[in-house]
């Protein structure tokens, strides 16, 4: 077998990140006892996004998003065709949804651009993502007539970091959040940094490579400059030793948020990052004493 050249390494590696595959919805919530509808509503800029409203007796509201490649179920990884070296194992949301609706709360949860049944929109994956993070919250504000002293967000890896960019270039959009879970929110360098160790020059490749796709510098791809402007009360789960990427990344990310009121919370116990997305499924204490304490 031919060894790929680092070129065709480095262009392999900047597709995968620009231009994400969709996957299946493979769960709804009435397989967990929910009563939902499904919703669409516009992303700031018009783009159409689809996703779930599953009431609740209360006018308390969390809005989730997820990471890429996934979507509002999880990520199928459990299925040959979506098995990778990084998640050869299904995350699932679900538990999510029923854990937040039995402590409470209404729960919208939608797709990102580009990402389950949204629209598409601008070529790939950017930083642009930040507007769909708007339109859920104009959403969620008309269709229970509350303002952000009612709302918190779960916001997962590029959910988290669309999250951090839409907090700082519209403040006035999260005035009064009430608080935010953010589940490994990442930086593109520190990621092409780890796939391209051992190979001399393989993060300028990628970056090059990154800007013809996506017309985005690599480190503009970064919520590391953001961070300073989120003020919600902000909890971060990440794994610790997540062979994709390196904890002084969201370290740093933690470090620069503007907010006092922050916890970070490390995943132990694996190397890989997507079973830091089935930890709140499975494990909701955390989350759920943040929300609540922060919604008291």
């Amino acid at each position: 077998m031919t060894t790929p050249s680092p070129e065709t390494i480095a262009a392999n590696l900047a597709q995968g990140l620009a231009y994400t595959r969709r996957t299946p919805i493979m769960r709804r919530p009435d397989q967990y006892g929910l009563t939902y509808e499904d919703v669409f509503f516009p992303a700031q800029d018009g783009t159409p996004l689809e996703g779930w409203f599953i009431p609740a007796d209360s006018d308390k509201l969390v809005i989730a998003n997820h990471p890429m490649p996934g979507n509002r179920y999880g990520y199928p990884g459990h299925l040959k065709e979506f098995s990778t070296p990084f998640a050869d194992f299904e995350v699932n949301f679900l538990p999510d949804y029923k854990n937040l609706h039995d402590a409470g709360y209404n729960v919208l949860a939608y797709d990102l651009r580009n990402h389950g049944h949204s629209g598409a929109a601008n070529g790939g994956i950017g930083l642009l993502e930040y507007r769909d993070v708007i339109g859920s919250l104009h959403y969620g504000r008309t269709r229970l007539g509350i303002d952000n002293s009612h709302i918190g967000l779960l916001s997962r890896c590029l959910g988290a970091d669309s999250t951090i960019v839409a907090m700082s270039k519209h403040p006035e959009e999260f005035e009064g959040l009430r608080a935010m879970v953010a589940v490994q929110p990442v930086s593109v360098r520190p990621m092409i940094e780890v796939a391209t160790s051992g190979m001399p020059g393989g993060v300028e490749m990628v970056a090059q490579e990154i800007k013809k796709l996506t017309s985005f510098e690599l480190d503009e791809l970064s919520p590391l400059g953001y961070a300073k402007d989120v003020t919600a009360p902000t909890l971060v789960a990440q794994v610790r030793h997540d062979s994709a990427t390196r904890p002084d990344d969201v370290q740093g990310i933690y470090d620069n948020l503007g907010t006092a009121d922050k916890r970070l919370h490390w995943i132990e116990g694996t190397t890989r990052r997507f079973d830091g997305y089935n930890y709140f499924p499975e494990n909701p204490e955390q989350m759920l004493d943040w929300f609540n304490a922060h919604f008291a």
